[in-house]
């Protein structure tokens, strides 16, 4: 499996999911990571369990939405070698169930958060000509997801912003790429389904946009951010590398 040792990696909304499990995967391959949340319980616990297993991790707290809170973070940190721009919320709704309000929340966090967080910390991979920045998007960033107006805006923006990003700047040694997986299995999703009165029927129509009948889980989206931030993956730039059991095939 591919290696991280010496590299720092900030990993934001680390405290669970997805983010818990790249956060883990990167430190068992070598990597030194922050472990960014604004639950401090999440975060902490994802930081004890990775020194439990001998890894190296820190946590900061951080609400990605605030632009002065991520710069003045990056001001205390070493280099970073990986940013992996975690951090999102959702919302159900289409226009009529959708309020300009919840359109703002959403990208306040999903868009301007990895916006905040690269103004912070890739000036200084410019520099040094080397650095991996992940940003977590979605298959709502490539197809429209029914009831998830919000949603599927920010997420195209999360897209769009990646590949903005490579055009301008990969030229120089440093890689701009998105993951966008489908129906994830986290402990969310789990909470979410065991409200339903058949938790398996429930869980069969949520995972039924997905070829393989099934949802992706979280380590299957944390091995595809480890290669990304790996140096054998120097040639991808740009990419959206797509984890939805075949969802956007027919789109």
């Amino acid at each position: 499996m591919f290696r991280l040792d010496q590299k720092n990696a900030l990993v934001t909304g680390a405290g669970s999911g997805i983010g818990r499990a790249i956060a883990e995967l990167f430190a068992r391959q070598g990597a030194t990571v922050w472990v960014a949340d604004r639950d401090a319980a999440g975060g902490g616990a994802t930081v004890e369990g990775i020194k439990a297993q001998g890894g190296s991790a820190h946590f900061v707290s951080l609400d990605v939405s605030d632009a002065e809170a991520s710069e003045a973070l990056a001001k205390t940190l070493p280099a970073l070698d990986v940013l992996v721009n975690n951090a999102g919320i959702g919302h159900v709704g289409n226009l009529t169930a959708t309020a300009a309000a919840d359109l703002d929340r959403l990208h306040s966090v999903n868009v301007r958060g990895p916006f905040n967080l690269c103004k912070a910390f890739v000036p200084a991979m410019l520099e040094r000509k080397s650095g991996s920045v992940i940003n977590l998007a979605s298959i709502g960033g490539i197809v429209a997801v029914r009831d998830r107006l919000a949603y599927t805006v920010s997420k195209h923006a999360v897209v769009g912003l990646t590949r903005a990003l490579a055009l301008d700047h990969s030229s120089t040694g440093v890689r701009f790429n998105a993951i966008c997986p489908g129906r994830v299995e986290t402990p969310f999703v789990q909470a979410r389904l065991a409200e339903y009165p058949d938790r398996d029927a429930a869980y069969r129509e949520m995972a039924s946009t997905q070829l393989n009948g099934r949802m992706v889980l979280p380590d299957e989206v944390a091995a595809a951010a480890l290669y990304l931030a790996a140096d054998e993956s120097a040639m991808v730039t740009g990419s959206c590398q797509m984890i939805d059991g075949g969802w956007s095939a027919g789109k």
